[in-house]
């Protein structure tokens, strides 16, 4: 196994999960980010990281010219894997969710499938969802991004046949006790066929799709 930046490397994670190894850029030096993101762009053309810190994006793009990096949430990518053809929906309450669907949503292209985007269609103005709904409907995965109460997930799975993946987010007053609230109300969701993940995982709700959409075709 390679060790780059203090880092053990895990060449074979593609081939084993599906999923091929990710830089998680949060509590990592610039040194360390750029390190890991040219060891894995070397190694297979390919590199994604994930919550760059916003001081160090100024110098990674100079560094990695042709990259693209996210603004809200800082999300990087080097290269492309093939495109799948693949219609993964990413639903946002709210545009303070933003950074957390902005989030899933790069690494949703990054994987090579085709984002669907649907923001600022939450339960206070459910109207709004129902635009929007013949576009999600047609997709293999619906990842659901939402604060405060964390409804939207369970009215999106009472309308759809794909699998919902929920993410909570950490927006909402103090009872939302940031994201805590969300999170306990997707897990308690009466409307089947919804995964929850972790307050705030864009990324992880990605590859949950990713998994899903190709284990599908």
């Amino acid at each position: 196994m390679e060790t780059t930046a203090g880092a053990r490397l895990d060449p074979e994670r593609a081939g084993r999960t599906g999923v091929p190894e990710v830089v998680f850029g949060a509590g990592k030096t610039l040194e360390q980010n750029r390190a890991l993101i040219e060891a894995l762009f070397a190694r297979a053309g390919f590199a994604l990281a994930t919550r760059i810190p916003a001081d160090q994006r100024p110098a990674l793009a100079a560094a990695f010219p042709d990259a693209a990096i996210e603004p809200r949430s800082g999300a990087l990518r080097r290269g492309a894997l093939p495109r799948t053809g693949a219609r993964i929906a990413v639903v946002c309450a709210g545009t303070s969710d933003l950074t957390v669907a902005d989030e899933a949503a790069f690494a949703v292209d990054a994987f090579g499938h085709n984002a669907v985007r649907a923001t600022d269609v939450g339960v206070a103005g459910i109207h709004r969802l129902f635009d929007a709904l013949d576009d999600i409907a047609g997709c293999g995965a619906v990842i659901v991004v939402a604060g405060m109460e964390g409804a939207l997930p369970s009215v999106v799975a009472g309308l759809v046949r794909a699998p919902v993946i929920a993410v909570p987010t950490s927006v909402g007053y103090g009872a939302a006790f940031d994201g805590l609230a969300a999170l306990l109300g997707m897990l308690t969701a009466c409307a089947p066929g919804i995964g929850v993940v972790n307050i705030d995982n864009g990324f992880g709700a990605a590859a949950l799709a990713h998994k899903i959409v190709s284990v599908s075709r």
